[in-house]
């Protein structure tokens, strides 16, 4: 919901934000880079209001 990242995906992808949501949560507990790959894509998606 801070960025539109998780809906511009799950629109893309043709789910519900709210699945992308709770993968993006769950997938903060294994290791890795993703708050930088969330960031990088918070700046590459185009404005838009989800």
């Amino acid at each position: 919901m801070i960025g539109g990242v998780c809906a511009g995906l799950a629109k893309r992808f043709g789910t519900t934000p709210g699945k992308v949501r709770l993968l993006a949560v769950l997938s903060c507990l294994l290791p890795g880079p993703q708050f930088i790959v969330y960031l990088v894509l918070w700046l590459a998606l185009p404005e838009s209001e989800y």
